[in-house]
């Protein structure tokens, strides 16, 4: 017997990671939208994406067994919509919401967990008197109540920043405010949410000082467990800016343990069962308290080539099997290496690509190094603020996954793996001084 699961956005990555699950013959995978429409896209209408994934859902001859999908928004909020429509098991749509509606979550985590919330307020980046309706203190984060990859997220230091950015943040911020409007329309919305669209910003309180980190699990038959902790690694002048995921995380198991708490009080609060989650944390090491930056309704793509690397699969295992309503087979550190990383090969200011790493040379890292992995997201020939997805800061060429016997090893590990992947950058401002 085999199951029939359908992945929205099916991309390269779980191309290559989809074969490396436990049981892998158990399953058989197929596309549900295409990369192109739910990930690189100009917009993402969400009732005709939603009225897409059924048709072709509907011309299916066999049973549907699963939707699973590890994108962000438009994805994470096809899978209750498409999951009820389909009568299948997952999070509902209200508790979607609590998720990733970003004020409507900071809500529920105050009723569960205030002491991890910082001061926070909405904000419509429309309105003429925005900056005299500020009430959280300066300095703060601005960000819309949906979007991803830090994009239109800023920090603002006073009045006269939050002047300068609201002009830019009104002008993108249609691109997820409107298909989230979309699926809004689809929910019951408490009074003190229902006001606040996916054309609105939320403004908190600086949470992003000291070790940052995200726990990967799920949730089954109303029981929380947890499937890893991996360390985020940020830039030191952009704190937005990631630099590399390591796994597993370094934090003491005492700290770990407080994390697990936190997640179990907040999930139960929002009644989330049936589903893999993924929540960031802040861990301030002056004062040992711990922030709750944010929660995902999904596991996070970004990870599942060092679970692999460690554990022996990558959590898409946890995704698959949580979808069927089966025990996760997730193997533990039963992988290649007892460390490994994501690395996010970033520069710092625009440019047209000039060279990218050869096939020849990608090999090359991944045969020096097995279980290396390479994935560039740039080409020859065009300008970095092409690229989809990026943070206000930066742009990320490609990613690396590898591993290694220990964290020195792993740091010295990638800065070969650097040396032998080059690229050339030729900055905007050198072709106008010419």
């Amino acid at each position: 017997m085999s199951w029939n699961v359908f992945v929205i956005g099916l991309d390269e990555l779980a191309r290559d990671m989809l074969p490396k699950l436990r049981h892998a013959e158990d399953y058989v995978f197929y596309e549900l939208l295409s990369f192109d429409e739910v990930v690189h896209a100009e917009e993402y209408p969400f009732a005709r994406l939603t009225a897409a994934a059924l048709a072709e859902l509907e011309r299916f001859s066999g049973p549907v067994d699963a939707i699973v999908g590890y994108w962000d928004f438009p994805t994470s909020g096809l899978l209750p919509v498409l999951h009820r429509e389909q009568g299948l098991p997952g999070p509902s749509l209200e508790t979607f919401l609590k998720c990733e509606h970003k004020y409507w979550s900071r809500l529920e985590q105050v009723r569960a967990v205030p002491e991890c919330v910082p001061a926070f307020q909405a904000l419509d980046p429309f309105d003429d008197r925005a900056i005299e309706a500020i009430e959280t203190d300066y300095p703060f984060w601005i960000k819309p109540i949906k979007a991803h990859s830090s994009h239109l997220g800023f920090l603002i230091e006073n009045a006269e920043q939050l002047r300068e950015v609201l002009p830019v943040i009104r002008k993108g911020i249609g691109r997820f405010g409107r298909p989230f409007d979309e699926l809004i329309a689809l929910a019951e919305l408490p009074e003190e949410v229902a006001a606040v669209t996916g054309h609105h910003c939320i403004a908190e309180g600086i949470i992003s000082s000291g070790r940052q980190c995200t726990l990967e699990g799920y949730v089954q038959n109303g029981e929380v467990h947890v499937v890893g902790i991996i360390d985020s690694l940020r830039d030191t002048t952009h704190s937005s800016v990631l630099l590399r995921y390591e796994y597993p995380s370094s934090l003491p198991d005492e700290v770990q343990q407080r994390i697990l708490a936190i997640t179990r009080r907040f999930l139960d609060r929002i009644d989330y069962d049936d589903g893999p989650f993924n929540i960031e944390y802040y861990l301030d090491e002056q004062t040992d308290r711990i922030w709750l930056l944010e929660i995902n309704a999904r596991i996070s793509r970004s990870h599942a080539a060092i679970f692999q690397l460690v554990d022996g699969a990558p959590h898409l295992q946890v995704m698959v099997d949580v979808a069927l309503g089966i025990p996760p087979r997730m193997p533990h550190r039963e992988g290649r290496y007892p460390v490994a990383a994501k690395q996010m090969l970033r520069v710092f200011e625009d440019g047209w690509v000039r060279r990218v790493p050869s096939e020849e040379e990608i090999r090359r890292v991944e045969q020096t190094f097995p279980g290396t992995l390479v994935y560039l997201n740039v080409r020859e020939g065009m300008r970095l603020s092409e690229l989809f997805h990026q943070d206000s800061f930066s742009w990320e060429l490609g990613v690396l996954f590898t591993g290694a016997e220990s964290r020195e090893a792993l740091k010295d590990r990638i800065e070969q793996c650097r040396r032998m992947l080059p690229f050339e950058i030729e900055p905007l401002s050198s072709q106008a001084s010419r």
